[in-house]
């Protein structure tokens, strides 16, 4: 059966997209008040070049906050925000910042990293910070490095970043299978909606939808499609005669069969007990009628069986077109007239039958 796509999935990313985006535009936002406000405590403590550098990167933030309102783009807000905070925090290491707490910023990292990326992205960027901080730790007199750490605070700081650093992992991780959980459990709830449990193909309700979908694409392009409706002909005396078991196995075995007959591009339902619709995108009158006639020599040529004993079952149709239509209702009231006088008619038909040379069971050369 031909899936409509599934929603579920993407309105989730969107708003989880969405909400990243928010939060970041927040965190911007406190994070340039935070560096001008720290950067003046620099200033006025006389400590120029640590102001300048602050102001810097509030500038940064502001541009990377701009850059977003502009062009909607949050890959480049979170590639560009993650980017800032990670040089901040790699010239607050090297330099110390104020009083050597500089390196203490980094605890903020973890949960912003693992939260704007994967688990694998995070983790790798993480590991780079721990590398440049052993770096500067260790090799004090390097380039550029102007911080120098005690022993007990480096133990400290690596031992509670560390801490830190597994407990994000181990919420982001949980927090994302706990999403995806309840993603799952939404599509199955959503499958179960909108599928028939007996027969695995689309029930009433979403077929309502596909038709509604189909009629709008005509209204917009004028795409023509057409609808067969099936019924089984006398399945009461199946149900009756062999039992509900013989009948939900024929229900089944008929559905695969009609699975078998008709395109990919076509969509069957179970339209309600022993009614079965067809929807035909891109189908004219003629070409549904011979499609359904292929389906009705199928199912007269099959041999259905159950506890050993054959069945007789054949379908009747009643097929029409949009062209034929003004709107859904007006199609299916035509669809369904047209069954009721191929039963009229003696059953296993197909109507309208198209008069030409007569061949029992409906429209003439368009066996398979």
């Amino acid at each position: 059966m031909t899936r409509l796509p599934d929603p579920s999935q993407k309105i989730a990313d969107e708003s989880e997209e969405e909400r990243v985006s928010r939060l970041l535009t927040g965190l911007s936002a406190m994070a340039i008040l935070f560096l001008f406000g720290i950067g003046a405590k620099a200033w006025f403590a006389t400590h120029v070049t640590h102001a300048a550098v602050l102001w810097f990167f509030a500038v940064l933030m502001a541009l990377n906050m701009l850059l977003f309102a502009r062009n909607g783009n949050r890959r480049q807000q979170k590639v560009g925000m993650i980017a800032i905070v990670g040089l901040l925090f790699g010239y607050l290491i090297v330099t110390g910042g104020e009083s050597n707490t500089g390196p203490l910023w980094l605890y903020v990292f973890p949960p912003l990293l693992f939260y704007l990326t994967d688990l694998k992205t995070g983790t790798a960027v993480l590991l780079f910070c721990y590398l440049l901080a052993v770096v500067v730790f260790q090799f004090p007199e390097l380039p550029l490095v102007t911080a120098e750490y005690t022993t007990d605070f480096k133990i400290r700081f690596f031992a509670t970043l560390t801490f830190e650093s597994i407990f994000c992992f181990v919420l982001e991780a949980s927090r994302l299978k706990a999403r995806n959980e309840l993603m799952n459990l939404a599509r199955a709830h959503e499958h179960a909606a909108r599928t028939d449990e007996l027969t695995g193909l689309s029930n009433r309700r979403d077929m309502q939808h596909r038709l509604g979908a189909e009629f709008s694409r005509y209204q917009r392009s004028g795409h023509h499609f057409s609808i067969a409706l099936i019924d089984l002909d006398l399945f009461k005396h199946i149900n009756d005669e062999y039992g509900h078991d013989a009948g939900d196995h024929v229900l089944r075995r008929f559905a695969a069969l009609m699975q078998g007959v008709i395109r990919q591009t076509d969509v069957a339902a179970r339209w309600g007990g022993e009614e079965f619709l067809i929807l035909l995108p891109d189908t004219s009158l003629l070409q549904a009628l011979t499609l359904a006639e292929r389906l009705r020599a199928e199912v007269a040529n099959t041999e259905f069986t159950f506890g050993g004993e054959r069945l007789p079952i054949t379908i009747s149709a009643g097929i029409c077109s949009i062209a034929k239509a003004g709107s859904v209702n007006e199609l299916l009231k035509q669809a369904d007239i047209h069954l009721y006088s191929a039963k009229e008619d003696g059953r296993n038909r197909i109507a309208p039958r198209v008069r030409t040379t007569s061949t029992e069971g409906g429209l003439p050369g368009a066996r398979a």
